[in-house]
């Protein structure tokens, strides 16, 4: 986590304690975590689209058969997370949680447009402000939400179709009822709900107590003992903390998301005095304090024990795994099946056949064809079909007949393979199968 000083300075002053601005940092942080939240099903960088029953993530479109992917892609996601959670503490609460993101952004404009009110329209009643206030709240709040579910929807419904949906006011499909519901309940998140959501709902906050260790990234106030104590109760950690708590109690308050806002507080107030701050980030309630130049680099980034060590060479494994995984996958999957619910039969032309079913599905986004070649020892087998097409994004199930003439060999079962050449890429598959022929009535 990068911490961002400025010194302060005075008239008369060579240098006073620096300033540790965490607030700006965070929003800058969050900014960054909506842009992403809003352009993601858009770029199908990670989406789910439920009535294609397709999975984008890094690019890729994943087919709801390619579970194995899906699931290894979404479990690095939830052990990201924990991760970052014993390296780091509470650090996806403060600064990439979209529940705490949109509560404090709530926050924020209804303290906003309160105070505009107040300010142009003091010559009206208390009460009178009151209402407006709470009347344009609740409208922008309003028009935030229906965006936001739209956002959210558009991760499981196209977004073209969902605009389509959204114009006609549709909350008839399932796509316009989710959006209609989602719609309702970010509404009254944004209005009642916010922050309360993190205190008494999220089972994150209590997860986190199993992870952490001493060597977890805390929010610590220090401060000396009785007469030698140096906070002169200002409380202003109190008043800007969003979860209403005073982080002089304990760092390990299950409210407490770690994120920073009453340690800019402290250093502001304390800075006038030519005081340092006293409400640290450190590694530990008895730990160094972060960015401490007297530890090594791989202890200030948070590597402090072989534990963490190999939780990060972990991770980056998995990710590299997963990486090599989508990269080797081919646009075009092949499955070859013989169909045994007849052995043989004889075609228009007389001869001998044996069916084998050929479901091709093309992953890709262009067309693609595949070649069909027949190895065998016998001369007399040969395909009755050796090329097949299928659109992007389609599936083609297709019986292709493997034959000979009805005296071209002997009775018994004979080994043969098929390989399958799939363009673009070319792409090569082998199946080995067997051919039966039959006796001679």
């Amino acid at each position: 986590m990068a911490t961002v000083t400025t010194p302060s300075s005075a008239p008369g002053n060579a240098a006073l304690p620096p300033v540790r601005q965490y607030h700006k940092f965070r929003k800058t942080i969050h900014f960054i975590c909506v842009l992403i939240f809003v352009a993601l099903p858009f770029s199908n960088l990670m989406r789910f689209d439920i009535p294609r029953q397709r999975f984008y993530v890094f690019g890729q479109e994943l087919w709801i058969n390619e579970f194995a992917i899906l699931f290894f892609t979404l479990m690095f996601l939830l052990f990201t997370i924990a991760a970052a959670s014993m390296l780091y503490g509470r650090v996806y609460c403060s600064y990439a949680c979209p529940q705490m993101i949109f509560s404090e952004a709530s926050l924020a404009v209804e303290d906003r447009i309160r105070r505009w009110v107040n300010k142009h329209f003091i010559q009206l009643s208390a009460g009178v402000r009151t209402f407006a206030s709470k009347f344009l709240f609740y409208a922008s709040g309003l028009v935030a939400s229906m965006f936001l579910a739209f956002v959210f929807t558009s991760y499981f419904v196209e977004p073209r179709d969902l605009l389509g949906r959204l114009m006609t006011l549709d909350i008839v499909t399932a796509g316009g009822i989710a959006g209609a519901v989602t719609t309702l309940i970010t509404f009254l998140d944004f209005a009642f709900v916010r922050t309360r959501f993190c205190k008494m709902i999220c089972p994150y906050g209590y997860l986190q107590g199993m992870l952490s260790d001493k060597q977890t990234l805390l929010v610590v106030y220090r401060d000396g003992e009785e007469k030698q104590k140096a906070c002169i109760e200002c409380k202003k950690c109190v008043r800007v903390c969003h979860m209403g708590i005073d982080i002089r109690k304990s760092p390990f308050q299950i409210e407490c998301i770690h994120c920073g806002e009453c340690v800019e507080a402290c250093d502001e107030v304390l800075a006038k005095l030519k005081k340092p701050g006293l409400i640290h980030y450190t590694w530990g309630e008895q730990g160094a304090m972060l960015g401490s130049k007297e530890e090594g680099w791989l202890r200030r980034i948070g590597l402090r024990d072989p534990k963490r060590a190999v939780v990060s060479f972990i991770m980056l494994f998995y990710f590299a795994g997963l990486m090599v995984a989508l990269s080797m996958r081919h646009p075009v999957q092949v499955r070859v099946q013989p169909d045994r619910a007849t052995l043989y039969t004889s075609n228009a032309q007389g001869e001998t056949t044996n069916k084998f079913r050929f479901n091709i599905d093309n992953r890709g986004s262009v067309d693609a064809t595949v070649a069909i070649q027949l190895e065998t020892r016998e001369s007399a087998l040969h395909l009755t079909t050796d090329r097949v097409s299928v659109t992007s994004g389609g599936s083609v199930m297709e019986t292709i007949e493997v034959a000979t003439a009805p005296d071209g060999l002997k009775p018994g079962v004979y080994s043969i393979t098929l390989h399958t050449v799939s363009e673009p890429g070319a792409i090569k598959s082998s199946f080995p199968m067997t051919f039966v022929m039959p006796k001679k009535k």
